[in-house]
């Protein structure tokens, strides 16, 4: 049922009284949202003089930082990469000596000439030397340290070796390793298990990983620390159980655990 109000309804004190709280409530948040209005004009005042009159320094900086950007990108484009192409260009002869020598028969010579050159051609050493801070330079120092342990020229191995760094997923492990391969013919087994620790730890995949730590549980065994090679030999087992490694560790795993127990 429809209702209605007669005129000259005057309404009860009750939503009077509401309405003026609404009013009161409307007032104070009209009075807080100027206050803000004006803190904001008040800050915005005083960054645009700030600005003014520090512009000239402003310039100053922009411009610098314009300079530095182009400098970069022109280093990059007209300095960095050219001598990056002429490096490598330099490096490709002694490239295919190092191939040849893991592939072929007459590996003293070719690793010989992958290190110093032939044929009028750059061999690693001079790629190192000639084009210092390139990244053909810093390839150099793995190819040379792998044509040393090579070599049997074990220090020079570590050498090369360790002034090597990549991110690669595979050469980055390798070198380390390698570098525990040339402590092992040193007999400096210590070193040579420290590396292998590094070379299993610093990229993990199916190739590299169960490769060291099979050969950190070996030279553990060596050094007498059957338990830490337990550990080395159980992870093969458990998180690489298609590698080559996983084949034969149930044996290793069997004589550290004999060892451990004595």
């Amino acid at each position: 049922m429809a209702t209605y109000k007669k005129r000259g309804y005057k309404p009860t004190a009750k939503p009077e009284v509401e309405n003026d709280v609404e009013n009161f409530e409307n007032v104070e948040e009209n009075s807080t949202t100027a206050e803000v209005f004006n803190t904001l004009d008040e800050t915005a005042s005083k960054t645009e003089d700030w600005v003014a009159s520090n512009q000239k320094y402003i310039f100053v900086i922009i411009g610098v930082v314009a300079v530095l950007v182009l400098g970069y990108l022109g280093y990059n484009e007209f300095v960095a990469q050219p001598q990056e192409n002429e490096a490598m260009n330099d490096m490709s002869q002694a490239k295919v000596y190092f191939n040849e020598a893991v592939n072929g028969t007459e590996k003293d010579s070719l690793y010989t000439l992958a290190l110093n050159g032939g044929e009028g051609k750059y061999g690693m050493l001079d790629i190192i030397e000639n084009h210092s801070g390139t990244p053909a330079a810093n390839l150099a120092e793995y190819y040379a340290g792998m044509a040393y342990l090579n070599l049997k020229d074990y220090k020079n191995a570590i050498e090369y070796l360790s002034d090597f760094s990549s991110e690669d997923e595979a050469l980055a492990p390798l070198a380390k390793g390698a570098i525990g391969d040339a402590f092992v013919q040193l007999n400096q087994l210590d070193d040579a298990l420290d590396y292998y620790k590094q070379a299993a730890k610093i990229r993990t995949n199916e190739f590299t990983t169960p490769m060291y730590l099979n050969k950190s549980g070996l030279i553990a065994l060596e050094l007498g620390k059957a338990d830490e090679a337990l550990g080395y030999f159980e992870t093969i087992k458990k998180d690489y159980p298609t590698s080559t490694e996983a084949t034969t560790v149930d044996v290793f795993i069997g004589k550290a655990q004999v060892l451990a127990n004595k």
